[in-house]
Parts: structure tokens; sequence; C-alpha cells
């Protein structure tokens, strides 16, 4: 298969191509770095992306920021960061990238613990979390041509320990390879509307 990687370059981003690409031809994408860049808060930047790369079988998204903060501290500027970046970013990969996708093709995106299991700070990726996974059982009611739409919801992983530690106590962390094993159920696999819960 001819799979996009949006996030190539992120710890998530490298296991998955680790895993996956010895059996299909991996276009990275990254912000700055990769085989082609997007910025996924930007539609015209996206589109440029699926026409440079062209039809494709698989599009996986590990990439989308979020804003970590204190409830008290935060207002819409800091809601409108995730909400712009990750949740309509991936949305809009999925919109777009719909119109470049082969028959049959799928789209895997990428939620997190947070939306089933939140954490102090973390009320805007609780709220971003939930939202795609719920667009992702949605949209795969109304996918046209067969395409299929999955999106994993990992756990703190292992590598990102150094920074994220403090937030997750008490939560076991996974290896990003663990992570990237549902990355590959999706794509490779036949199950749509799925929500894969890792760790």
């Amino acid at each position: 298969m001819k799979i996009i990687l949006v996030g190539a370059s992120g710890t998530i981003g490298k296991a998955i191509e680790q895993e996956l690409k010895e059996r299909h031809e991996i276009i990275r994408v990254g912000r700055n770095s990769g085989d082609l860049q997007a910025d996924i808060t930007d539609p015209a930047s996206i589109r440029r992306l699926f026409e440079k790369a062209g039809p494709f079988d698989a599009l996986i998204s590990a990439a989308g920021k979020v804003h970590f903060g204190a409830l008290a501290e935060m207002g819409e500027a800091e809601f409108a960061v995730g909400l712009r970046d990750k949740l309509m970013g991936q949305v809009n990969l999925v919109l777009i990238g719909r119109e470049f996708a082969n028959d049959g093709a799928s789209f895997t995106l990428t939620s997190g613990v947070l939306s089933h299991d939140p954490i102090r700070y973390g009320a805007s990726a609780s709220m971003v979390n939930g939202a795609i996974d719920s667009f992702v059982r949605s949209a795969a009611l109304e996918l046209p041509r067969g395409m299929r739409i999955n999106s994993v919801s990992p756990t703190v992983v292992e590598e990102a320990l150094p920074a994220y530690a403090p937030y997750f106590r008490g939560y076991k962390a996974v290896p990003a390879a663990e992570a990237a094993l549902a990355y590959g159920k999706s794509a490779e696999g036949a199950q749509t509307g799925q929500v894969y819960h890792v760790g």
C-alpha cells in the first residue's frame, strides 16, 4: 500500500514507520521535515500535500498539538490551539483527503487516553480526544467508496515520559512500538469506526 504518514518525525510517527516500512511505501510528512511538508492547521497546505502525494491507500495521522494548563488559567485562545490543530487538522486530513484517496482507502487518526481517563491540566486534550473518537465513529457511517476510518487512543508512551511524566503519575506507559501496532491494525485490517485503546 501507499501510506501517507503525517507526523512521521514524532515519537509515535517514527515507531509507525518502523512497523510498516518493510511492507508498504511510506510517504513521510512533517511540518518542516519528511518527504513532503504540510501544516495541518491550514486547509490549503493540506490540499497541496495531497496534490503532491497523489492517490493513496491509507493515511495515518500521528500529529496534533493541544494546550496543557490549569483550567482556571485557560480561555478560548488556549482551547483554540487543540481545536484548530489536533481536532480540525486531523478532520481536514479526512475531508480533503477523501477526494484523493483510492477506493477502499483507510484513515487512521490519533486521539488519546485523556478522552476517558482525564488528568489535571488536561481539559483541552480530553475535549479534543473525545471529539476525534466521536468523529471517527460517525464518519465511518458516511465515507464513500468503501473507505474506512479508525482512531488510535494511546496512553502516554515510554519515550515521552521525560516531558510528560509529571502529568501522568500512576499511568502505565507503553513503548511507542506497542502503540504502532494499533496503527498497523487500522491500516492493514478491515474494521471501521473503531477506537483502538493502547495501554
